[in-house]
């Protein structure tokens, strides 16, 4: 954008006299008021914005108020600023490509007479889809989404309908949700929502407070519409007219569905699909399950670092940037985007994408041939697009068509292999291309082209129809050719009359102005001056010399003229009628678009997999019930691929009922962020079905990656960085199962000391005792790594299984006491805190870091030795620690939870303040007396 960003004394002037001036004021102050919209005026040559858009162009693009200029004056004048035509397409991108937060409106006119010409949203780009992608691929496809929430007493079921209108295809779904909306988060992660749509009555109350922060976390636009709009009422005769094929199956659908069918009427309505007959028989409608995928929500895509960020130093510090080598124009681009959020959950398939990865990888010719071949094609699913939209030309044909001339040579290619997985490749791709290309769909298209378009002025940049595919086209050209001819001869014939050299002293030029004309030189014009006054008609004297024309040279250009208007309004008829007749082929090209893409992100998985400097390797795949995840030698691919980096690898062995639950410990910047990343970016990419950056990696489908890792601030919001903690951890306990991953660093923090152990410690116990997923606990808490010990509490029976510890390792130098990190993951707990030592690295001054040593000293209330030994009471100074048993702790913390589960449950609102402090004086009471054999519950009282 950098580039765009010239100086404001560059900018465009805003050239209006003050009547236009005060006419323009009077239309702009009729507008509706509506924060969100951006609305620019074109001005033909340039565009503005006004009142407070323009301060926000100024400040967000510019950098400066001094960009602003005052139209009209006194009171009634309002702040305007003014864009060139390249910033206008850089602002256009940025507001709905990147930014979530407004709307966009371009208007046309003059005066006080304006009209809004186009309209644009984050999810709905179609107006603005010429400037947006003319020179740039589309990278992802925008959806928009309709919520009915229905609230009952613990639950909310979601009523949800989705809308592609690049792919055009319509979507329903309904399910259950928690107060925290994990699973519409996920939804919208995994569909690419841009903008949703909520009733306006959808009120003010908690729960819809929560569902909107929900939308807020994933950066999706909030559109309020009417809560008539929500209503089913016509929507199966509605779909009757947009779907193809049958409307029975898409009626049983939607009478099963009664919120979702709400939610998608509100969509039809809002994208007015049903205005624009091009619409009608082109779209689907299908059913979308949450279990169709694994499940991502904003958190987890963040913590992954799994789709690009404007803050990214490389692209390889994304999956998506380093995954991202297609080379079919952006559809393969949009299908690996796609791929990446939404990692696929049947075993069976995943081995399909891998045994398709494996054979390019092992066959370097094929990989190389097919790349060759890919390069050539272009974005059919774009090309497709702006077809059925009937905003194509010859030139979308023609590009078209220099695609399916290259699929012979990619069908070639594939039936050259003959490895283990031929038979795979035949069913998935021979099989299907044979059938797209036969005579019957997509030669019949190269048929038409080559009939129709003029294919050997391409060479010329010229994209023009075939005289001979139209007898009227063909006579108009004869004759228009004919009458050329004849002004040719007269021009060799004037020549000869004034004894001028043809093309160099004597031209023939041809301008709008006046057609056909004579022109010499002024140095010239003496000798013939004479015969210039007598038989011709002088035009006009200019540095470049005299234009004249006699009365035979202006008939025959009228009647070129003419010619060639009719010659340009036929081409323009079959123009329309070649790409009307060409938009009938969208499903052979959707067909082929698809295989194409998809065999362009597995040629890139493979790519990927080869050329790393340590090559990747196959992961075995195995249902969520069984296995366990073992990856051995594993690295972080973006990390790895930054310049000047060596990284270590290391193993991960997450084994059921051993080392299930992990708690891994270790000094900062030791490597354990980094570590639990990587474990949840190679799963990831495994279910993908990409290959792996591993020795070896066994791996247990996972249906979902929750990820708290790193607080973020999210003060915009009103929520703290702890706050946030907190509710990132609570869309885990309520959304996590035992087939799910759970990924945890440095929880409980933002607290106080005491606070964050107890929870940390609650959330641990749940986690291995009631959710039983595989899960890494990263923490600076080691007082944490007591859980590994197998404690059975004195009240019940339950033993903890599963849990292990490891820590990253680092080196202390006994003389210099210089700390030395070695990125290695090893089994057992971490033998020592290394704060200080960090602080040592910063150059802390000498004293701080003294004191710092002396009050750890003090405070420290936990060693590795005191697990174990019964020395229970040492004396530092004049102040006495105290020291627990891991059984006492377990047995205390156990207790406390409960207590905490009572209050929780209190059903507050129906009872009144005297009952309820009643009751919670009773719960304390009770955990009081169970206090007094336990000490470690007694501190807290």
């Amino acid at each position: 954008m950098e580039e765009n960003l010239q100086d404001h004394n560059r900018l465009p002037e805003l050239k209006l006299d003050a009547k236009q001036a005060q006419g323009f004021i009077s239309f702009f102050k009729t507008l509706p008021n509506d924060t969100r919209a951006i609305r620019f005026f074109d001005r033909r040559d340039y565009y503005t914005a006004h009142g407070e858009n323009a301060s926000f162009i100024a400040n967000t693009y510019y950098h400066t108020t001094t960009a602003l200029r005052q139209l009209g004056s006194g009171s009634d004048g309002i702040s305007s600023v003014s864009v060139s035509r390249n910033m206008f397409e850089t602002i256009v991108r940025d507001l709905l490509l990147e930014r979530t937060d407004h709307t966009l409106e371009l208007y046309e006119g003059s005066g006080s007479k304006w009209r809004l010409s186009k309209s644009g949203t984050p999810g709905n780009l179609g107006s603005f889809e010429d400037v947006l992608f003319a020179n740039n691929e589309m990278q992802d496809s925008p959806v928009i989404v309709a919520l009915c929430p229905l609230f009952r007493e613990n639950e909310c079921t979601i009523g949800m309908g989705f809308l592609d209108l690049t792919k055009r295809v319509l979507g329903l779904a309904e399910f259950l949700d928690d107060s925290q909306f994990t699973n519409v988060e996920a939804t919208l992660v995994a569909l690419g929502c841009k903008e949703c749509l909520l009733s306006a009555e959808s009120g003010k109350s908690v729960e819809s407070k929560n569902l909107r922060d929900a939308l807020s976390k994933c950066d999706v636009l909030l559109t309020e519409r009417k809560k008539s709009e929500f209503k089913s009422r016509d929507l199966a005769q509605d779909l009757s007219r947009l779907v193809k094929g049958s409307i029975e199956p898409v009626r049983d659908l939607i009478s099963n569905l009664d919120l979702a069918s709400g939610a998608l009427a509100a969509l039809l309505s809002y994208a007015e699909l049903l205005a624009d007959e091009r619409n009608y028989g082109n779209y689907t409608v299908q059913r979308y399950s949450l279990d169709s995928f694994m499940r991502l929500d904003s958190a987890a895509m963040r913590a992954l670092n799994v789709l690009e960020s404007k803050t990214d130093a490389n692209k390889n510090f994304s999956l998506f940037g380093l995954m991202n080598r297609t080379c079919t124009s952006g559809m393969g681009k949009r299908l690996l985007n796609r791929w990446l959020k939404q990692p696929l959950l049947d075993v069976v398939e995943i081995n399909r994408r891998l045994d398709m990865v494996q054979a390019f990888v092992e066959d370097t010719e094929l990989r190389q041939d097919l790349r060759q071949h890919l390069k050539r094609i272009s974005d059919i699913e774009r090309l497709t697009h702006n077809l059925e939209k009937r905003r194509a030309g010859l030139q979308h044909i023609v590009k078209l068509y220099q695609s399916s001339i290259r699929l012979p040579y990619i069908k070639s290619a594939l039936g050259r292999y003959d490895g283990q997985f031929s038979s795979l490749i035949k069913e998935s791709y021979l099989d299907p291309l044979e059938y797209w290309t036969d005579d019957d769909h997509l030669n019949k298209f190269i048929g038409l082209v080559e009939a129709s378009v003029d294919l050997d002025q391409l060479q010329n940049g010229e994209y023009m129809i075939s005289s001979g595919y139209d007898s009227n086209l063909s006579t108009l050209k004869d004759e228009r050719d004919a009458v050329e001819q004849q002004i040719q001869n007269l021009h060799k014939q004037t020549a000869n009359d004034l004894d001028l050299q043809m093309d160099k002293a004597l031209k023939l030029d041809k301008g709008t102005q006046y057609g056909h004309v004579f022109r010499i030189t002024k140095k010239e014009e003496p000798k013939i001056r004479k015969k210039l006054s007598t038989l011709f008609m002088v035009l006009e004297t200019r540095k470049d010399g005299v234009k004249f024309t006699n009365s035979k040279l202006k008939k025959l250009g009228d009647q070129y003229q003419k010619l060639l208007e009719e010659y340009t309004d036929c081409q323009k008829q079959l123009v329309a009628r070649v790409v009307q007749t060409a938009a009938t082929f969208s499903e052979v090209f959707d067909s082929l678009a698809g295989l194409l893409s998809e065999l362009d992100v597995l040629l890139s998985f493979a790519d990927l997999a080869v050329s790393c400097p340590t090559p990747y390797t196959r992961p075995s795949i195995t249902h969520s019930e069984e296995g366990n995840i073992i990856l051995e030698g594993s690295r972080h691919p973006c990390v790895e691929a930054q310049d000047g980096v060596n990284f270590i690898p290391n193993d991960c062995t997450l084994v059921r009922g051993e080392s299930w639950f992990q708690i891994i410990t270790g000094p900062n910047m030791g490597g354990k962020s980094t570590f639990i990343r990587q474990v949840g970016v190679n799963i990831l990419m495994a279910q993908v079905g990409s290959f792996v950056p591993c020795d070896r990696a066994s791996i247990s489908v996972r249906d979902c990656i929750f990820a708290r890792v790193g607080a973020g601030d999210c003060q915009s919001r009103g929520v703290s960085t702890f706050m946030q903690e907190m509710l990132e951890t609570a869309s885990i306990l309520k959304g996590a199962t035992d087939k799910s991953l759970i990924i945890i660093d440095e929880l409980g923090r933002g607290t106080s000391t005491y606070d964050g152990f107890g929870l940390a410690w609650a959330i641990c116990e749940h986690l291995v005792e009631v959710t039983r997923a595989p899960t890494l606990f990263a923490t600076h808490f080691h007082e944490l790594t007591a859980l590994a010990h197998g404690n059975a509490s004195e009240s019940s029976d339950k033993v903890i299984l599963g849990v292990a510890n490891y820590h990253v390792s680092a080196h202390i130098d006994s003389s210099t006491r210089k700390l030395t990190m070695l990125y290695k993951v090893e089994q057992g707990p971490c033998d020592q805190s290394f704060g200080i030592h960090v602080a040592e690295f910063a150059n802390f001054p000498e004293s701080v870091v003294a004191l710092a040593k002396e009050k750890a000293a003090e405070l420290e209330d936990f060693s590795a030795i005191s697990i174990t030994s019964n020395e229970a009471k040492e004396e530092v100074g004049s102040k006495r620690k105290r020291e627990y048993g891991p059984d006492e702790i377990s047995r205390g913390a156990a207790r406390a939870h409960k207590f905490l589960q009572d209050f929780s449950s209190l059903p507050i609102e129906e009872i009144g303040l005297q009952q309820a402090l009643e009751q919670a004086s009773k719960l304390k009471n009770d955990l009081e007396k169970d206090a007094a054999d336990c000490s470690w519950l007694q501190q807290f009282f």
